[in-house]
């Protein structure tokens, strides 16, 4: 069972970051259109992506804290796990700052990469979090993997898809969509989002295990 977690591990964290690099590209062509400004740090913010493309592959154990691995392959993980926020820190400041020197239009795209930020960046936080051995032992196969997951995935793929298809569709079919159903897009799914899966955090926190199908009454997770 061990080395089947490792052989799975191996190609399903690296599989995340494959799904959420194009859509920092996405980021990055929709701040630099809504903006008129090249992206700051034009080539600090490529060659982060690279490494974090080349450091995802070395990260996979920190999905298996909780099984008997060496400590020394812990510590390892654990170091390898915070320092991949890095590369991704150093582009959402190059977003940033890029946005701080245009003259921002808070077009629908606009709106999806600024909500991409903030998702993204709830997400990451508590990546660093559970990238922490004693930290990650606690909240293993709580509610709290689950709320983590889904801000990397929905800010880090989703919203920077549905910004891409309202910047692009224009490009490709010469007719505009709608902003106004376009920006009502946009907060339904950002306040739909964060109402769904910031509680997962403190239910995990309570200790409130996934992939259960009910719950006694008197846990208090109801």
């Amino acid at each position: 069972p061990l080395l089947w977690q490792h052989l799975f591990w191996f190609f399903g964290h690296p599989e995340v970051y494959i799904m959420f690099i194009p859509g920092l590209g996405f980021i990055s062509s929709i701040v630099e259109t809504s903006t008129q400004r090249r992206i700051f740090g034009y080539p600090v913010m490529v060659l982060s992506l690279f490494v974090t493309g080349f450091v995802a592959f070395g990260l996979w154990v920190h999905h298996m804290f909780a099984t008997p691995i060496p400590q020394l392959g812990r510590t390892l993980f654990t170091a390898a796990s915070v320092l991949i926020a890095i590369p991704t820190g150093v582009q959402i400041f190059c977003w940033i700052a890029t946005i701080w020197a245009g003259r921002p239009r808070y077009t629908t795209p606009m709106l999806f990469a600024l909500g991409f930020i903030v998702v993204f960046t709830i997400g990451g936080l508590t990546g660093v979090m559970i990238a922490s051995v004693p930290f990650d032992l606690q909240v293993h196969d709580t509610y709290f993997i689950v709320a983590h997951f889904h801000y990397v995935i929905l800010g880090g793929v989703v919203f920077p898809l549905f910004g891409a298809c309202y910047l692009y569709f224009p490009k490709i079919t010469g007719r505009m969509l709608s902003e106004t159903l376009g920006k009502w897009h946009f907060w339904l799914f950002f306040v739909g989002v964060n109402l769904t899966f910031f509680p997962m955090h403190l239910l995990g926190l309570d200790g409130m295990p996934r992939r259960v199908y009910t719950y006694l009454p008197e846990m208090g997770w109801g």
